[in-house]
């Protein structure tokens, strides 16, 4: 195997030297970068995550309590890191075994301290060491249906006949069906966003487009606790104030751009359609295509002027951001932020931050400008984003100014970098490109009775959901 860190031009001066006349022609270099991204990013979680207990931190280097979003995303990398040949089956076995045995077991109680959960659902961040709940956070529904897209990923995936697949499959069973989903309908047949121990459930339900639909998906598809079907007629309910035409694309449209990304890591939404696609004509798959090529023209357009937008260089989305400060430069005022949920247009806080996850992630949905943007963000800004675990969270060629930072750093000349790799950006990034080239992830959960009962109450039909499911 070639040696994994590697620069780009590296990688090609090898295989230039090292190929025999007769050999098969050189991967193409944006084939080699993917091969270098991915397995980067693969690594994030399988070197980053305690193996004591098998909890991702939520961010690295900085110390930081787990996400367990991030270690349902890891959980999938580590499926794709057998595939991929990065580990072997039993290193991730082993790996997936500790993580699962955790989660069963973590406690579980109403209790304010102590406890990782409540009615099956998990703290949002927990103690990186002891597994308990951190910062105060909140029992989150759509970060509990995060981990859970990994672990029915991990139950799909570990199907071999010994004894640690077999428990492997019994430990996922346990915590999805033990997940109380009607416990989490403060205002039925929505479901509420969190629940906090001091103050009980949040005034918000998941309601309109985002990546909660893995929420209703899972929460329908449960066999113990199941929501009604009517929950995703209420979810769906608010779609037509989102529906229009955005930067040339009509399409349901969410903000910040993982909202287009999340649930589609374990679902394969092509070819399959719910009442209201049908209805509109096109399937949820076309939809987040159309918002990446929508991602894209806003960038060409450049409507805030941001430094380096263009067609090769978008992708607003959640991430890390320079400063939460306002700037005024050459007479224009920018207000700049730390962590935001950013889109398109300064009313949703575009500051000209760019998280590679937005196009990297989006490779699945349209391959021909992804691959682009990777190339190009690689090519351009490498030196200085490009590291151990792949892409570094976030950067903003714009922020230039000696201005107190909230994280990351600035490079006189270059703008704001940040120091960080982040799990929630990490883990669709491995998971689309895995998807991307093989259908890696997809191929599994298309054989998850969850994943099918949950979409098939839901009203979906058409495509590979009206077929068998794979043995």
């Amino acid at each position: 195997m070639i040696q994994r860190f590697l620069s780009l031009a590296a990688l090609l001066g090898v295989l230039a030297i090292a190929a025999p006349v007769y050999a098969q022609p050189a991967a193409a270099p944006e084939t080699l970068l993917l091969d270098d991204l991915s397995e980067r990013t693969f690594r994030f979680f399988w070197e980053t995550a305690n193996p004591a207990n098998g909890l991702v931190p939520d961010r690295y280097p900085t110390p930081s309590f787990s996400s367990i979003a991030a270690v349902g995303f890891g959980l999938t990398a580590y499926a794709i890191g057998v595939e991929r040949g990065y580990i072997t089956r039993e290193q991730a076995r082993e790996r997936v075994l500790v993580t699962l045995r955790f989660f069963r077991n973590a406690p579980q109680g109403r209790a304010r301290q102590g406890m990782s959960g409540y009615k099956g659902f998990f703290y949002h961040f927990l103690d990186m060491k002891t597994g308990v709940r951190s910062s105060n956070s909140e029992l989150s529904t759509v970060d509990t249906a995060l981990l859970l897209g990994g672990v029915l990923h991990m139950q799909a995936f570990f199907d071999q006949a010994n004894p640690q697949e077999a428990e492997i499959r019994r430990l996922a069973d346990t915590i999805y069906r033990r997940v109380d989903w009607r416990w989490a309908q403060a205002r039925p047949p929505s479901v509420v966003l969190g629940w906090h121990p001091e103050t009980g459930m949040l005034p918000y339900d998941w309601k309109g487009y985002s990546e909660a639909m893995l929420v209703y998906v899972l929460g329908i598809g449960s066999p113990t606790h199941a929501l009604a079907p009517k929950a995703w007629t209420a979810w769906t309910s608010t779609y037509d104030k989102t529906w229009g035409k955005l930067h040339g694309q009509e399409h349901l449209a969410f903000a910040p751009h993982f909202g287009h990304q999340y649930s589609h890591v374990w679902i394969d939404f092509r070819g399959i359609k719910d009442g209201y696609m049908r209805k509109r004509g096109i399937d949820y798959f076309e939809n987040s295509r159309r918002a990446t090529y929508a991602q894209q023209a806003y960038a060409v357009a450049n409507p805030l002027g941001c430094k380096g937008y263009g067609a090769n260089l978008w992708g607003v989305t959640a991430s890390d951001g320079p400063a939460d400060v306002l700037i005024t430069d050459s007479g224009k005022q920018r207000q700049f932020r730390s962590y935001a949920g950013r889109g398109m247009g300064a009313e949703h806080y575009d500051d000209c931050t760019i998280a590679p996850t937005g196009a990297a992630a989006s490779i699945a949905f349209a391959p021909e400008i992804a691959i682009a943007a990777i190339v190009d963000m690689r090519q351009r800004y490498g030196s200085e984003i490009y590291g151990k675990y792949g892409f570094l969270d976030a950067f903003n060629p714009t922020f230039d100014y000696d201005a107190k930072l909230s994280n990351g750093r600035r490079v006189p000349g270059f703008g704001w970098i940040d120091t960080d790799y982040l799990g929630i950006d990490q883990g669709p990034i491995v998971a689309m490109i895995a998807n991307h080239r093989d259908e890696s992830v997809w191929r599994a959960m298309r054989g998850s009775p969850y994943i099918r009962a949950g979409l098939r109450k839901a009203g979906f039909t058409g495509g590979w959901l009206d077929k068998k499911a794979p043995r």
